[in-house]
């Protein structure tokens, strides 16, 4: 079974992101990227699953600038066997996305798609959902387990009331969930391996794909700062506050 696992290229966790000046974005100038935390999740389970004998080969994809040809290498360095960049330099949305990944699923006959949750910079939770609906496959959302049972896939969901197990023919779409496994560090001498695995590049216009973009940021703003809080010495000066400071009751 082929696996493919979409990553992203985004702000790294750790950095305190700066809205820009004119306020149409972020600051991306010299700012330290990253893979996306929950695209690791996922090339970490795939790697686990071809270790168990139910996966053949991971193909890890980004669709972006030339840069995110440094996420592939990473994913390739974590033990991933080959990578496909789609180059665009348009700044693309989860339905382009989707489109994308699902010339690349067929062309290469996927059977699993996994993919993180959500990309912690536009935070949608939607391309998951919309390659699923694109190529009419089965799909499980925030799986934090997954079991391979006689072609069929168990993913343990997790939902406002707690676990759901669905039951999912292959092939399928999974969007993996932070509790599902702790991602491994690659070692130098995968990393130096990772050198010489392919990446493959293709354009938008190869997949025959449009993605222009079909939105308009209206302007990006910080949120507001939290104001300080203040000690009240009893329950009647709580709710008096809350009362006619607040006015939440």
């Amino acid at each position: 079974m082929k696996v493919l696992v979409p990553i992203k290229r985004v702000i790294d966790a750790n950095v305190k992101v700066r809205v820009k000046a004119d306020k149409s974005g972020v600051e991306l100038t010299n700012v330290k990227m990253a893979m996306n935390p929950f695209c690791e999740i996922a090339v970490e389970e795939a790697i686990r699953m071809r270790e168990a004998g139910t996966a053949s080969e991971i193909i890890v994809v980004s669709a972006g600038g030339a840069q995110s040809q440094e996420t592939i290498r990473t994913a390739l360095a974590m033990g991933a066997d080959r990578g496909i960049l789609i180059q665009s330099d348009v700044a693309l949305e989860p339905l382009g996305i989707a489109k994308l990944l699902k010339a690349v699923a067929e062309k290469e006959e996927a059977g699993l798609v996994l993919l993180g949750k959500q990309a912690i910079d536009g935070d949608n939770n939607q391309t998951g959902q919309m390659l699923a609906a694109l190529l009419g496959w089965a799909q499980g959302t925030f799986v934090s387990k997954i079991a391979v049972e006689d072609g069929t896939i168990k993913a343990t969901r997790e939902v406002d009331g707690g676990l759901e197990i669905v039951a999912l023919k292959m092939p399928c779409i999974l969007t993996v969930d932070l509790r599902l496994n702790q991602p491994r560090y690659a070692s130098l001498p995968n990393i130096m391996k990772a050198k010489k695995k392919p990446i493959d590049s293709l354009s938008p216009e190869d997949l025959g794909v449009d993605v222009s973009p079909r939105l308009t940021v209206v302007q990006v703003v910080e949120p507001e700062s939290r104001k300080a809080g203040v000690t009240v010495a009893s329950v009647a000066e709580l709710v008096e506050k809350l009362k006619n400071e607040a006015k939440v009751i």
